[in-house]
């Protein structure tokens, strides 16, 4: 069986290190737009940070939002958009840190966008420095002699943060390998799924390896992640509720 690239993504020089994960991501959402039927009217917003080079990659109509902001500008979007699937790209540093109450309050309402996360424990555009998911000891630029959970707090999970939200979709999946690249593909299209449905808030977090800011061989960045990093962020689907959301 020949593999197709999806014809929504520009395969040209994307700026993204080699290794990373973003540009795994963006070709899942890609695929999944297309297979669905969606590309035509795919609006995404991505990130000042790393996932703004996704602008060079993918054929969707696509806004850069300020640094953290890409959930909120996405809300907008569909508030006037209603009948356009809108999609909001953004890393961990991102979401869970410069843009945690935009993210918290889009979860409280339910807003009907889907999210996509991609974690890869520490802030990558800006330099590498410690993110609420760095991991205790990770060294960073702003931790040189390892994270201390005492002074920076153990690694934030999503999960936790919106146990107690009626969301319409919550997932975690994995860019280190071929199976958590599938079925994090899966997850992808379940989250575009219930948002054409309209049932709400979807967000999927996506494990990812930075090798740059990790200093690392882009194999043992994946390694990283099943040995290490799940031992935080464990994978699956944590939240699927129904609820129309007009």
């Amino acid at each position: 069986m020949r593999m197709t690239a999806p014809e929504t993504v520009t395969f040209a020089h994307s700026g993204f290190c080699p290794g990373c994960g973003h540009g795994l991501a963006v070709r899942l959402i890609a695929e999944v737009a297309q297979e669905m039927e969606l590309s035509e009217k795919l609006i995404t917003v991505v990130d000042v940070a790393c996932g703004s080079l996704n602008i060079n990659s993918w054929r969707f109509d696509t806004i850069m939002a300020a640094h953290g902001r890409p959930i909120p500008t996405a809300i907008g979007i569909k508030k006037v958009r209603k009948d356009n699937p809108v999609l909001a790209y953004l890393g961990d540093g991102a979401a869970y840190a410069i843009g945690m109450a935009e993210m918290m309050h889009a979860g409280i309402r339910n807003d009907n966008i889907i999210t996509i996360v991609i974690n890869n424990s520490l802030f990558g555009m800006t330099g590498g420095q410690c993110a609420p998911t760095s991991l205790p000891g990770q060294i960073t630029t702003s931790t040189p002699h390892g994270k201390d959970p005492d002074k920076w707090g153990t690694p934030f999970k999503i999960e936790d943060a919106f146990s107690g939200l009626d969301i319409a979709y919550l997932a975690r999946g994995s860019l280190a390998d071929a199976k958590g690249i599938t079925v994090s593909r899966k997850y992808i299209k379940k989250a575009f799924e219930k948002h054409m449905n309209g049932d709400g808030f979807c967000l999927v977090e996506l494990l990812s390896p930075c090798p740059t800011n990790l200093n690392m061989t882009p194999v043992k960045c994946a390694r990283r992640i099943n040995e290490e990093m799940m031992k935080y962020f464990p994978l699956g689907e944590f939240k699927e509720q129904g609820g129309h959301v007009s």
